[in-house]
């Protein structure tokens, strides 16, 4: 009888696998509090939720609370399914009440039904969001002083890096010997061990390491001979952010035998986490990376940093902000865990966010005030500008110049792209030595089959003097970057400047009947490109930073939220790299990168704000934010307003003037935000609120995705209503009125008169006109619009705050009026 039953078991396992149909990772919420918000109720099992001010519990009531619901997570599995017709990969327990299951699309419809579910969503991929910048940010003499010094600033501050892991061997993340690194009791993350080296990825500057890839094992991405099953950085993102944000200072910057430099993070003590939740073929999973979000504030992280998105707005809620990554997000706030997260590298186009939440900090790229430019002059006197970090020419002289085209060996080359230099087997080493080898930039540069360093390494092989790479044919949206090289070379990406070059070349070139070169008359000498030129001009957005305004659903409906926040640099900074990384072919196996992204902004704001952490560890996150945000510049370093790279009609770069929808507040100013004098906070409860107001958001939604559920005292309240550092209202009809509470973060009372700058076809009036607020005492403004004309555009203004003792406040304010 048992091995009827037995058997019965096993075909009905094997009907379900082949009736169900493939399988796909989703995302369950369930009813019943997380640990991070129970308050008791169920039999047997104590209350574990913490205020802000109270350290993260790890108490046995914790671990208790935590098996209960794994265990009630399996049990619902079992009682529904026969095993082995489904995975279940992660239970969330801390942040959020759920967990990741592999099953097929029918049993994920019959999982929606069944008791106690509230929410069931399709995994969705994300993707990366991909030494200076410390004195251009003023930190050594304005900030890291007030803290005790570079050797003491971020002390002790744990910043999570969710990523693609870290290169622990690196010296920006070594542990000093002269000034060890201390224990930090709090902090429970544990670390894993390399597999190969059987040694502990942790140090003491590196407190906790640990990997995250069921999701992406599951469906089939992770392929064990390429990707590391473990927190080494295989890619070069991770140790790239974790260097930037908290790297050890004074690190000599050293490539090709030339020093670029010492680098240092933001935060130079603070400690580093690291999550690995991206790998090298796919980038990664909502379900891996809520898992790793999940354990991050479970083990007592103070800063997350996510240099990381998803590919396209959430399709399965009816509002971006309600989705499993960001409502992880929203438990992690509430835990007192501040956010920053990259924009996005889908700029200079509107609405290219993939960060959108209030309780983020979206930060947009900016670049700095050092450019890496350099020149080549011609026989003919004429000079090209390019882009080249490298060495002059021998002697500072010119040599001649031999195009891949007349230097290829045997017909056998067309078999190959001979042109882009990649390949010095294919080039006769007697024609190019000692003449400058002039190659030709094509497609495989974009799409990553071919690299300047590559170039280099051909050039050298065949014992040429320098090489040339020159841009005959305009890439729409392409953006060329300065490359360290060993020996002389430049990048021409003028199309007209490359059409002078070759127009000379080929008139100066001696061929034969049969049009073979025989002599090589043009001659060209590169310029000295190792030493930056510095600008007044900066910072400025960034062409690639994803733009706002910021949108509410997936039909790209906009937001009444005011995204990025903030501006921080992200364009070509130097940092740690793995050497084994491969995310950027012109780096591989180097040990520094200088890399340009959203993704190396974030980490400057992550950094920062574990600095303004260590000095008010009381604060809450969206007292940081709003310390950030509010006292943000809106002005160059030339005292002239920001402005941002665009696109003109014909795809030429120009600059405008930028606006909050391309950098938020302004650009990050460090040394005001460790003293802001008032701040705009926010609570939790604030927050759910913000949701329950969204026109044509179910409650249900809120209550199932962020597991708080809607007040009485949501009625009536509109989405600009939240208490946030900024105003946007993205349909301003007639007239609004908007309030927000400043709280003074100051020892001493301070009086504020309070001005307002609006374009004239929306009217902005504050009242009242001045207001005195007391240590850590409140008070209300109000705002209000009224539209004068419609434009059909947005407008932008903004409120400013000015103290008597100094502290300036400003609140960017955003409206589009109709009639």
């Amino acid at each position: 009888m048992r091995r009827i039953k037995l058997a019965c078991l096993l075909l009905l396992a094997f009907v379900q696998q082949v009736v169900l149909g493939t399988h796909d990772v989703y995302i369950v919420t369930m009813e019943g509090d997380p640990v991070i918000s129970y308050q008791g109720g169920v039999e047997g099992f104590p209350a574990t939720a913490v205020d802000l001010d109270e350290e993260m519990d790890t108490s046995e009531a914790v671990q208790l609370y935590s098996l209960h619901l794994r265990r009630h997570h399996d049990n619902l599995l079992d009682s529904l399914f026969v095993e082995g017709t489904y995975e279940k990969l992660y239970s969330y327990h801390h942040l959020v009440n759920g967990f990741a299951v592999h099953m097929s699309s029918l049993q994920a419809e019959f999982l929606r039904k069944a008791p106690g579910v509230k929410h069931v969503e399709r995994d969705m991929k994300i993707q990366k969001l991909t030494t200076h910048t410390p004195q251009f940010l003023g930190l050594p003499t304005g900030v890291w002083p007030t803290g005790g010094g570079f050797d003491r600033a971020g002390e002790d501050v744990v910043i999570g890096f969710v990523d693609s892991g870290i290169y622990p061997q690196h010296p920006s993340f070594s542990s000093h010997k002269t000034d060890p690194y201390g224990p930090v009791p709090r902090y429970k993350g544990k670390c894993e061990m390399d597999p190969v080296t059987h040694r502990s990825f942790c140090n003491g500057k590196i407190v906790g390491a640990q990997h995250f890839a069921k999701a992406a094992i599951a469906a089939g991405a992770f392929n064990p001979d390429i990707e590391f099953a473990s927190p080494l950085d295989g890619d070069g993102h991770g140790s790239h952010t974790a260097a930037i944000a908290a790297g050890n200072n004074g690190i000599p910057v050293r490539m090709h035998g030339h020093e670029f430099g010492k680098a240092s993070g933001m935060a130079p003590r603070a400690r580093i986490a690291v999550y690995k939740v991206l790998y090298r073929l796919f980038g990664g999973y909502v379900a891996d990376v809520v898992a790793a979000i999940d354990q991050a504030v479970q083990d007592g992280v103070d800063i997350l940093n996510l240099s990381v998105g998803p590919n396209s707005p959430p399709t399965a809620t009816r509002t971006t902000f309600l989705n499993p990554f960001d409502a992880a997000l929203l438990s992690a706030v509430k835990a007192g865990v501040f956010v920053a997260q990259a924009a996005g590298n889908g700029g200079p186009f509107p609405k290219t966010l993939v960060s959108f939440s209030p309780w983020i900090t979206t930060v947009a790229a900016g670049v700095d005030d050092r450019r890496y430019k350099n020149h080549l002059t011609l026989g003919n006197g004429k000079l090209l500008s390019g882009l080249g970090v490298s060495p002059a020419t021998h002697g500072n002289k010119s040599f001649s110049l031999i195009s891949a085209a007349d230097a290829l060996l045997g017909s056998s080359a067309t078999k190959y792209s001979a042109l882009d230099c990649q390949r010095p087997e294919l080039l006769n080493k007697r024609k190019v030595q000692g003449k400058i080898l002039l190659c030709g930039y094509s497609f495989n540069y974009i799409s990553g089959t071919a690299s300047i360093k590559k170039v280099s390494q051909t050039a050298k092989s065949l014992g040429a003097a320098g090489f040339i790479v020159a841009v005959e044919n305009n890439y729409p949206g392409t953006k060329f970057d300065p490359v360290p090289v060993s020996i002389p070379g430049i990048l021409i990406t003028d199309v007209s400047k490359t059409a002078d070059l070759i127009d000379y070349y080929n008139s100066s070139t001696v061929r034969d009947w049969a049009g073979r070169a025989t002599g090589f008359k043009a001659i060209a000498g590169i310029a000295d490109g190792l030493a930056p030129t510095l600008y007044n001009s900066a910072p400025q957005v960034a062409l690639f930073s994803s733009r706002g305004p910021d949108v509410k659903d997936f039909s790209f409906q906009d937001a009444d939220v005011l995204k990025p926040d903030i501006l921080a640099p992200g364009n070509l900074i130097w940092a740690a790299w793995a050497p084994n990384g491969t995310d950027e072919s012109n780096y591989a196996g180097e040990g520094f990168a200088m890399v340009s992204g959203t993704s190396m902004a974030a980490p400057h704001i992550a950094g920062i704000a574990a600095l303004i952490k260590q000095k008010n560890p009381k604060w809450s996150p969206s007292a940081i934010k709003s310390a950030l945000m509010t006292t943000a510049n809106t002005l160059d370093k030339g005292s002239h307003p920001l402005r941002a790279q665009q696109y003109t009609a014909s795809e030429m770069m120009t600059l405008s003037r930028a606006t909050p929808f391309d950098c938020g507040s302004g650009a990050v100013n460090p040394k005001a935000a460790l003293d802001p004098g008032l701040v705009l906070d926010a609570t939790h409860e604030d927050y759910i609120t913000f949701l329950c107001s969204i026109p044509d958001v179910n409650h249900s939604e809120v209550s199932n995705i962020a597991g708080a559920s809607c007040s009485s005292s949501s009625k009536g309240q509109r989405p600009y209503d939240l208490n946030i550092p900024s105003i946007t209202i993205s349909q301003l009809r007639g007239t609004e009125t908007v309030k927000r509470t400043v709280t003074s973060v100051s020892e001493e009372t301070e009086t504020y008169s309070i001005m307002t700058r609006m374009p004239p076809e929306i009217a902005l009036d504050v009242t009242p006109p001045a207001l005195t607020v007391l240590p850590g005492a409140s008070r209300e403004i109000t705002a209000t619009l009224t539209v004068r004309s419609v434009t059909g555009t947005y407008s932008f203004g903004e409120i400013t705050m000015k103290g008597h003792r100094g502290h300036l406040v400003r609140i960017p304010v955003v409206a589009m009026g109709f009639k």
